[in-house]
């Protein structure tokens, strides 16, 4: 009896182990496949396909038409550099001319380099004929620039965003903004995603700063402002950022609807009070 009972407790600490070896060995597992589905490439791949697609800032538009344009935002691939770094091609236009982008970039996303606190770097370059380019992703793609060419038409590097994952709590999954004291001078003409410097109202402004932040189901929000020698915001949107969500199923209501039909003449003065902060 002792014997069998010695021998029954032997085994059951013998299927303890084994249970606990095969809980250990499922851990590392999953924390290897965890690890592996968020290597640098993967954020970078991650934050690629998030900003690709057809979107739009109409809700915004409808619940505050004073301060926010319809404007459709439209990025897709254009090639892979060698380094595997991916290069999209962009472009905003009002919804109702979306063959007359009023701003064309090649925007590059990557790993941010390994010394750097962050996920994904995104660059803008500028395009060597943006004629060329107009409505690259509404275009078949035998009727587009092919990659080879597209490598060949990045132009001069304009602008960088760091972008790290949100904190956990917070709605984004990637958020980043320029650097500290924004873009200098020069580059305030190229200030990430922003209409009112598209339009050239610049108002003084010496130095801007970019907001980017990525969020679930393809949402982007941009915020770009531009400040002058004394830090007054003198452009940029007033109450947040532009918030940019994939294109909706159309209506016939969304189709006729005002904030759908392009500035008139007076452009330049709907912008202004727009974009521009008054002095209090």
């Amino acid at each position: 009896m002792g014997t069998d009972s010695d021998s029954g407790g032997g085994g059951g600490r013998a299927r303890g182990w084994v249970l606990k070896a095969l809980v250990l060995f499922g851990g590392a597992l999953l924390l290897k496949r965890l690890r592996k589905s968020t290597t640098r490439w993967d954020h970078a791949r991650a934050v690629a396909e998030a900003l690709s697609g057809e979107k739009f800032s109409r809700e915004q538009a409808r619940r505050d038409p004073d301060n926010y344009f319809n404007i459709r935002m439209l990025m897709c691939p254009a090639t892979e550099m060698v380094d595997d770094s991916r290069v999209l091609y962009f472009e905003q236009a009002f919804w109702r001319t979306p063959q007359k982008p009023f701003r064309q970039r090649f925007y590059m996303v990557k790993p941010c380099p390994k010394e750097k606190k962050c996920d994904v770097e995104l660059s803008s370059y500028a395009i060597r004929d943006v004629e060329e380019y107009k409505n690259f992703c509404d275009r078949p793609k035998d009727q587009r620039p092919q990659p080879e060419e597209v490598i060949g038409d990045i132009a001069e590097h304009l602008t960088t965003v760091h972008l790290s994952r949100c904190e956990r709590g917070k709605r984004c999954l990637y958020e980043g903004s320029s650097p500290p004291g924004g873009f200098p001078n020069s580059w305030v003409p190229f200030c990430i995603l922003s209409p009112a410097v598209s339009f050239g109202l610049l108002n003084g402004a010496t130095y801007c700063t970019s907001e980017l932040a990525i969020h679930k189901y393809g949402e982007v929000h941009t915020w770009d402002r531009g400040y002058d020698d004394e830090g007054n915001q003198v452009w940029g949107a007033r109450g947040g950022p532009y918030e940019f969500k994939p294109a909706p199923s159309s209506s016939d209501d969304d189709m006729f609807s005002p904030l759908n039909f392009a500035p008139t003449l007076s452009l330049e003065k709907k912008m202004e009070g727009s974009f521009v902060v008054d002095e209090q």
